[in-house]
């Protein structure tokens, strides 16, 4: 079960216990999933399309208890791709269908669709963050955090597109819209503020699993880092004591290195004997103790005395 899917059906599970809450998550979700028919001397029926058996459960007893309206749950299989079930929450033909559309602000008494949320219906914070709740369940995703952090709410109309995208952004959650053929997306990147939207709209467990992933994550690139850097300075090293010795064994057959000044004898011998040593450790050795700088100007200027032998050739 995809993340996603986990966090929806932790949504579903969700009933707000203050009436206009309920209204305002039971709008979003026919306004993101309902289809509405007209048929000549029957009315007005309606139909919420979704492929989450808990979010049509949710859809039909919100209904029930706010309207009580009779209506059925019918089950659908897709013929292609994942063939999954669809479940299709079906209001027939009745009067309390338009009465259902007028209370909700999805259409007004002379059967226009109002393409704007009714301001009535998000006048509270509360039931901006259930009416946010609900466009996540009808038309929302999220990945998986262990991938890319992105989050996005897909609707057909621009307008309620942008109005989500403000009502997401009166919490400081940085939503941004764009168009991807013909839909609109709202989406949300930053892992910060996926975490906060889905503690806004309650998805509180979704969020602690998001957060124990990302954190995860972030230790185990954290690691990846130091030992790639860890890696890197150990070649370095290596890289740097073989081409030392070479050139250490380079000077002892062309002048010997008893020719050589006591301090640069010293650390040859020592690099000689102990070639994967670091310099630090070397200079530890000698006697008297030298430090890194030290050893590391030794080496120097027996890597140049090297170079010039080798350019008099």
């Amino acid at each position: 079960m995809s993340f996603s899917i986990k966090t929806k059906n932790e949504l579903a599970r969700i009933t707000p216990e203050n009436v206009c809450c309920q209204l305002a998550e039971l709008g979003a979700m026919i306004r993101m999933d309902g289809t509405i028919k007209i048929s000549p001397g029957k009315g007005l029926s309606l139909q919420v399309v979704t492929e989450s058996a808990p979010a049509a459960r949710k859809v039909f007893k919100l209904l029930k208890e706010l309207f009580q309206v009779p209506g059925e749950i019918i089950v659908q299989r897709k013929n292609r791709l994942k063939k999954n079930n669809v479940y299709v929450v079906n209001i027939p033909s009745q009067p309390e269908v338009k009465n259902i559309l007028d209370k909700l602000g999805i259409m007004d008494a002379n059967y226009n669709i109002n393409p704007e949320i009714r301001k009535d219906l998000i006048d509270s914070e509360c039931c901006q963050r259930t009416y946010l709740r609900g466009v996540f369940l009808g038309g929302g995703s999220v990945n998986n955090p262990e991938g890319t952090y992105h989050l996005e709410i897909i609707t057909a109309d621009q307008i309620h597109g942008l109005q989500i995208s403000n009502l997401i952004n009166n919490f400081d959650l940085n939503a941004k819209l764009v168009s991807r053929k013909k839909w609109w997306v709202v989406y949300i990147k930053g892992s910060e503020q996926i975490a906060g939207f889905l503690s806004l709209i309650g998805a509180h467990t979704a969020m602690l699993d998001f957060e124990n992933v990302k954190v995860y994550k972030d230790m185990r690139n954290k690691v990846n880092r130091l030992v790639n850097c860890e890696t890197a300075n150990l070649t370095k090293t290596v890289d740097a004591a073989l081409r030392q010795v070479e050139c250490i064994n380079s000077i002892s057959r062309t002048i010997g290195l008893d020719k050589l000044s006591p301090g640069l004898q010293q650390i040859a011998k020592l690099r000689l004997e102990y070639p994967d040593t670091s310099l630090k450790e070397l200079g530890e050795m000698c006697e008297p103790p030298v430090s890194k700088s030290g050893v590391n100007h030794r080496m120097r200027k027996i890597e140049k005395m090297a170079e010039d032998f080798k350019k008099r050739k």
